[in-house]
């Protein structure tokens, strides 16, 4: 079935002929490439590409560059700012206990507001008119950058080829043919990657089908699959300040080396991998396949730590911060108020989040064995069964008798109704 044709109804949205200078978000891969075609032809403007660098495992930035001048852009930039993703995007991710309905700990959703940040930046230096981006009319990756160019610098247009032009996978992989470009997918092997230094999202072919079985042996790029996992336990020990990672195995380091370092151990140990449906912000069911190694690693220890130091009140009520944050940025809401209020609340939990973790590391899983804080609100003197306990056994059983009494008056009440007796309550508290 032929898509529809689209149809402009927004004002942000670029016209042909309206621009003539863009700057294009590129890296390198099938659609960025097939776009600065399609855009010259289709809007006969100056192109500027954009490649911007949060640590990717699969693209390199200087060979986008290159491809990029040989398509035909006027000129080709690069923004190296990686540590920046790391120090102001991830960690916040980390305090949160970042995780998007099981599993997914949000690496694409993370890198789309300051990929737009750094692309609004560009096109003022530029005097560029409009912003183009490789996204979809059906993910959300469009919602994240369109949103945050609108909000950021209102009066740039913006050129979503992807929802113009109606080319399915294979469409584009032909057009890629008939224009000379080199591309590294084939029909054969149709899946779209996404990645940073916190993670990589793949989609496309089976993947997009939750009744089949994803093909892993040509999914994964960077992780083992359990199998062929060592057979070897390995612990990995982090070390937190305030809730932020500041050392791994006793080493101090930079936030994006820890997790730099983490990655290929994690991965290794077939750590980190997710497959699963999710909704979509558009409210449709979809699914994808994530690596996540370090990040899977990093939020299991910074959870367990905050757990050991924090009362049950503040656990709970954590969690449901966490919950809300996770929606939050996975939604495109990154420039929303609440999501301060949220960063102010959580940066407050967080400053007693100090110590260290030990995760063991085997065979696809990462289970916490050792946690450690001068915060910590475990006592062992309270919580030992030995004869030595300090805990007052005798102060139990009348606990116990007020702790349940609505549940017991509950049970009566009920009990009196069905059996056509009025509730004795005299008996109750006897």
């Amino acid at each position: 079935m032929k898509a529809k044709p689209y149809h402009r109804i927004t004002s942000y949205e670029a016209e042909p002929g309206q621009v003539k200078k863009c700057v294009l978000l590129f890296s390198g891969g099938l659609d960025s490439c097939i776009m600065l075609k399609w855009i010259k032809e289709h809007y006969e403007c100056e192109i500027v590409t954009l490649t911007v660098n949060l640590g990717q495992f699969l693209e390199d930035a200087h060979e986008a560059k290159k491809k990029a001048l040989m398509l035909g852009a006027s000129s080709a930039l690069v923004a190296d700012v990686a540590e920046e993703f790391a120090d102001e995007y991830v960690v916040r991710c980390i305090k949160a206990n970042g995780d998007y309905q099981g599993g997914y700990h949000l690496s694409t959703p993370l890198g789309r507001p300051l990929i737009a940040k750094v692309a609004v930046e560009t096109a003022l230096k530029e005097g560029a008119d409009a912003i183009a981006h490789g996204c979809t009319g059906k993910g959300n990756d469009q919602v994240r950058i369109d949103g945050a160019i609108m909000t950021l610098a209102p009066h740039l247009k913006v050129i979503a080829p992807v929802r113009e032009w109606s080319m399915g996978r294979e469409e584009e992989i032909e057009y890629a043919k008939e224009h000379g470009i080199e591309i590294n997918r084939t029909v054969d092997k149709p899946y779209s990657h996404d990645d940073n230094i916190w993670g990589i999202t793949s989609e496309g072919a089976e993947i997009e089908d939750p009744g089949k079985v994803p093909c892993f042996e040509k999914i994964l790029k960077v992780t083992n699959s359990p199998e062929n996992a060592p057979n070897d336990a390995e612990i990995a020990e982090i070390e937190f300040e305030k809730g932020v990672p500041v050392a791994l195995n006793g080493e101090k380091m930079s936030l994006y080396d820890i997790i730099a370092c983490l990655n290929p151990v994690a991965a290794m140990h077939a750590v980190g991998v997710t497959v699963l449906i999710e909704d979509r912000i558009f409210g449709v069911k979809v699914r994808g396949v994530y690596e996540n190694p370090a990040a899977t690693v990093l939020i299991k220890a910074h959870k367990a730590l905050e757990k050991l130091v924090s009362t049950r009140d503040e656990n709970e009520f954590k969690s449901l911060i966490d919950t809300k944050w996770s929606y939050l940025c996975y939604g495109a809401k990154w420039y929303e108020p609440l999501m301060e209020n949220l960063n102010a609340f959580i940066d407050k939990a967080n400053e007693k989040v100090s110590g260290k973790v030990k995760v063991k590391l085997l065979k696809g899983t990462a289970g916490v064995v050792a946690v450690e804080s001068p915060y910590s609100i475990f006592s062992e003197a309270l919580a030992t069964f030995n004869a030595e306990e300090e805990f007052n056994q005798n102060a139990a059983a009348p606990f116990i008798q007020l702790y349940t009494l609505s549940q017991q008056l509950a049970y009566a009440a009920k009990h009196a109704v069905m059996e056509g007796s009025d509730l004795d309550e005299k008996a109750v508290a006897n």
